[in-house]
């Protein structure tokens, strides 16, 4: 009697955990639930804890991650207002927000399930935002020139309400990993790099050039100031001179024998400034001062 009671007991022990099992299950922190009844799905338990159910058939447990979840697209060509092509690679973030949603989208409640729909998504709107941008705006030696965090935050937001509204997914953040260029365009690429650089060079070439005219035209002008007041002091210096002339003139053309007397002693004093030997006639101007004495020189009244 006592074994068959305490195999009794027993068995009723474990009948009861069976059924615990088969009519519980437990929600944890990083996951919420979709329970259906009759394959028809009741409203999302959010919060962790122990709760009851009705067995299979009647009722399933669909078990989602509410963690974030990482993607990355392809990458693959997108083409650009200006008729470029470029590579891009997309990553996002994402989480669910509207389990029953996401649950009616993708039964199976695995994330992967999600990725290609949300592939399509990404695709579209890469194709719709960059499409409205040039390629300098991507790729430029300037980088005030690059619009990268606004093409990120357009596509984010076509992204956003496409997945919110047609899956029950909240794409938190969103940026282009990857950016690569193909290779029939790279040489059209280094080709207008090179043309933005020689465009620079001349415009430095023609801002030096003005910068050279007008240091050019300055010093022509202060040379021209220079020489005209040298001049004006030069003309007056020989006005000066001309008139003293003109006295001096007026001086031994009333005496003309010391006039003559003058211009030999000049010349002989010049012709003797320095030890010289001369073999020359005596009788040749104005060396011939030498052979008369000085009181015969001297001009009579």
């Amino acid at each position: 009697m006592k074994r068959n009671a305490l195999t009794l007991t027993v068995g009723l022990v474990v009948l009861l955990i069976f059924l615990a099992l088969l009519c519980t299950f437990q929600v944890r922190q990083t996951e919420v639930v979709v329970v259906t009844t009759f394959d028809k799905p009741n409203d999302p338990i959010t919060e962790p804890g122990l709760y009851a159910k009705w067995p299979r058939p009647i009722q399933r447990v669909y078990r989602f991650d509410k963690r974030i979840q990482n993607f990355e697209d392809n990458f693959e060509e997108t083409l650009t207002i200006d008729n470029y092509n470029l590579l891009t690679m997309v990553y996002v973030g994402w989480s669910i927000s509207d389990p029953k949603l996401f649950f009616n989208s993708f039964p199976s409640g695995e994330a992967e399930a999600a990725e290609p729909s949300l592939k399509g998504l990404i695709r579209s709107a890469k194709n719709a935002v960059m499409g409205q941008y040039k390629f300098s705006d991507f790729i430029s030696t300037d980088p005030k020139q690059l619009k990268f965090v606004e093409v990120e935050g357009k596509m984010l937001g076509q992204v956003k309400d496409a997945a919110q509204s047609k899956y029950g997914i909240n794409v938190q953040f969103l940026g282009i990993k990857k950016l690569g260029l193909p290779e029939s365009v790279t040489t059209k690429v280094f080709d207008r790099m090179a043309a933005e650089r020689q465009r620079e060079v001349e415009r430095l070439k023609a801002t030096g050039e003005a910068e050279a005219m007008k240091v050019r035209s300055a010093a022509d002008r202060d040379r021209n100031e220079i020489l005209a007041k040298a001049e004006a002091t030069a003309s007056a210096i020989r006005g000066q001179a001309d008139a003293e002339a003109a006295k001096s003139f007026e001086i031994f053309k009333s005496s003309p024998d010391l006039a003559i007397f003058l211009l030999k002693l000049t010349a002989l004093e010049q012709s003797l400034k320095e030890r010289s030997t001369l073999i020359l006639d005596e009788r040749t101007p104005p060396f011939d001062l030498l052979n008369q004495s000085f009181k015969s020189s001297t001009p009579k009244n």
